[in-house]
């Protein structure tokens, strides 16, 4: 070969090295998939997975069923949602991280339920959760806390399930230890979004009036026969509520600006009707 027949194949394997077209006996390498690490940053908490096994325990603590509709605000790579879905629920998964989005939805799909589960790229704090009836979520206190008054807007009933982590001063309705090999992580709390009853409201013989923090009610009841205050404890699980006046205690439900109860454990009693005082 001549001198300037080597020189003309050297410029050619240069010239297709630098414009990217495959050499002969080459393949094109394959492109990146994106990995998440555990503690990775995110817009204001690192990414910790919940483990399958708190995922189960908390979708069984919520009494999770097809009906529901499960969001988990940083959702990470799906796993919450996707294993909603394999149970029947539909669901949506919002997370900052547009990489995670992607991990997800590709997750789902493999999962066989990405006509059930979905993801969104978007910022919890201002994610839309009116629709959901179970929110199921691992973040800490503080972001808890932020979100506490979209969580008070939601309907009573609707559950909230959470790893670990609270709200400080709301005390949840029940709590469940993961058993087993769990060494971190492993509390799974349940909260009922309780109705709002706090205001003043008329009975047959006089009026009650409530103050609430959460799902916790006190007041007192005031006789329309002139006669002393008495003490009112309560609490709300949803829109059922139990009072007890003075040494009485009476169940009912709470239906917008009426309560409809009972005395408790008194067969036949009669129906009381509370209604709110505008």
């Amino acid at each position: 070969m001549t001198d300037v027949s080597r020189w003309s194949l050297l410029s050619a394997v240069c010239l297709t090295l630098v414009v990217g077209t495959p050499v002969l006996g080459q393949t094109s390498p394959p492109q990146d998939t994106f990995t998440p690490t555990v503690g990775q940053p995110g817009k204001d908490v690192v990414w910790v997975p919940t483990t399958q096994a708190m995922v189960e325990k908390m979708l069984d603590h919520a009494n999770l069923t097809p009906r529901d509709f499960v969001m988990d605000l940083g959702s990470g790579d799906g796993r919450m949602i996707i294993a909603a879905a394999k149970r029947g629920a539909k669901g949506v998964g919002v997370e900052y991280n547009p990489e995670m989005v992607e991990l997800a939805k590709r997750q789902a799909e493999a999962a066989g339920v990405a006509d059930k589960a979905a993801f969104v790229q978007g910022d919890m704090y201002e994610a839309d959760v009116s629709k959901a009836t179970l929110l199921a979520l691992f973040l800490l206190p503080h972001n808890l806390e932020k979100l506490v008054p979209r969580f008070l807007e939601l309907p009573a009933g609707t559950r909230i399930v959470a790893n670990t982590y609270w709200v400080p001063d709301w005390t949840p309705d029940d709590s469940q230890t993961l058993e087993g090999d769990c060494d971190s992580w492993c509390t799974s709390h349940l909260l009922i979004v309780p109705a709002k009853v706090q205001g003043q409201w008329r009975v047959p013989n006089g009026v009650i009036s409530l103050t609430q923090r959460y799902q916790m009610v006190d007041g007192t009841f005031t006789p329309t026969t002139g006669g002393p205050a008495e003490p009112v404890k309560g609490r709300l699980r949803g829109s059922g509520i139990t009072l007890t006046v003075g040494r009485t205690e009476y169940e009912g439900t709470v239906n917008g600006n009426s309560i409809e109860g009972a005395e408790k454990g008194t067969p036949g009693a009669p129906k009381i009707v509370a209604t709110r005082v505008e």
